[in-house]
């Protein structure tokens, strides 16, 4: 299964990402799916002061086995609109406005808010059905 996880305040936790290697080792297709700017839009736009702002991101995907094909920056637009009707089964989060907004548009992907406590239950539950 698709499982999608944001990286600010969420798979930057260690928790998560102990979660995400385990997902990764049941051979789930595990992604990253931020609100941050791409490399590429960061240089074009010349903002220098956060040229190395995904540096972290890069390395913790790579630490957890999360393959680079599936780091997915929305360059600040809703996550929803890339997740929907890509066949994602959740996608965990901890801005409340996100998660809302992919509820909204109906599609398959349960949204977690990894702020819950039980966050790891409901996204397990969400693998079983």
């Amino acid at each position: 299964m698709k499982l999608s996880f944001d990286f600010d305040s969420t798979l930057s936790r260690t928790d998560v990402q102990a979660f995400a290697k385990e997902m990764i080792q049941a051979r789930h297709e595990v992604w990253i799916v931020t609100s941050r700017f791409d490399n590429e839009h960061i240089a074009k736009n010349k903002w220098f002061h956060i040229k190395d702002q995904n540096q972290k991101l890069f390395r913790i995907a790579e630490e957890c086995g999360i393959k680079p094909e599936h780091i997915h920056f929305t360059n600040m637009d809703l996550k929803a609109n890339f997740l929907k009707d890509r066949g994602f089964t959740f996608h965990l989060d901890d801005d409340k406005i996100e998660l809302w907004d992919l509820s909204m548009t109906g599609d398959a992907c349960v949204p977690v808010l990894v702020e819950n406590q039980d966050w790891k239950d409901q996204c397990l539950l969400t693998l079983q059905k």
